[in-house]
């Protein structure tokens, strides 16, 4: 399997333990990594009569050299490790960080994306990979190693386009696990559920040889990011997979949503498909 791995990054200091979880990850599974290192420029400063600063073009300049020692730094980290890998990097600004993200990992069978940088960028990242790749991304955690061969999987389940798609990315990973539970909170019999919500995709999982357990879980007060989560860690998942933002980005961050909980406070790896 080769799966390519454009890894985020905005601190050009920060990039050294997400370079090694992309590292790992990418020698258990022989895969081919693609490290993409992010550097997004200082906010301009004007000097005297509206013109560029002096001391502005130098940190420029510097942040510039930043960018292309992390570069040889990485190539020198990754040369001697036993698998196929590029490394590239773009200084850019703030405002372009994410459609960049996203035109790279477009080359990408997923994104990985780690722990270390900034919260600002790294939510950008994300969204950039979601929105302008087509491409799942896979989120990292600091409490559990993420990999690409997980052993058990939580696939979240609604029936919605977004929870289809995930489905359909994570089928490779799902056939090789040892088992699967699709879950399903606070489900309903409707046209989309049917009868009995979730016997339809268990059915679908099952002609693929997936080993597959449907569980059916009232929230009881909770968000349902919470059930997943509290969920995953009791079936001993090491991967949740989830489809992204089924509501729109602007009412997610208004009004808070699953995405935007698992993004910022990822309790197991998620792989999220929009």
């Amino acid at each position: 399997m080769e799966d390519g791995l454009p890894l985020g990054q905005v601190e050009i200091n920060q990039y050294e333990a997400d370079l090694t979880t992309a590292a790992d990850l990418c020698a258990a599974a022989n895969a081919h990594l693609s490290v993409f290192l992010v550097k997004v420029a200082a906010p301009p400063q004007f000097g005297d009569y509206a013109a560029l600063s002096v001391a502005w073009l130098d940190i420029r300049a510097a942040e510039l050299e930043q960018l292309d020692e992390a570069l040889e730094s990485a190539r020198t980290t990754l040369k001697d490790l036993g698998f196929s890998f590029d490394v590239a990097g773009e200084y850019t600004e703030p405002a372009w960080a994410d459609d960049l993200v996203g035109e790279r990992a477009r080359y990408a069978d997923v994104t990985l994306v780690g722990t270390s940088m900034d919260p600002s960028f790294r939510a950008r990242a994300i969204e950039g990979a979601l929105f302008y790749s087509a491409r799942p991304v896979l989120l990292a955690t600091r409490r559990q190693s993420v990999t690409l061969l997980p052993k058990r999987i939580l696939l979240a389940w609604n029936s919605s386009l977004e929870s289809t798609r995930a489905a359909r990315e994570a089928l490779d990973m799902m056939k090789n696990a040892e088992g699967v539970n699709v879950v399903l909170v606070d489900p309903s019999a409707s046209r989309w559920n049917g009868h009995e919500p979730g016997a339809d995709v268990a059915t679908y999982l099952a002609r693929h040889g997936i080993k597959v357990t449907v569980d059916r879980l009232p929230s009881a007060g909770r968000r349902i990011d919470e059930v997943l989560n509290q969920h995953a860690i009791d079936t001993s998942a090491e991967l949740i997979v989830i489809g992204a933002y089924g509501h729109t980005r602007l009412r997610e961050r208004v009004f808070g949503g699953v995405t935007k909980a698992l993004i910022e406070t990822p309790v197991v790896p998620v792989l999220m498909v929009r």
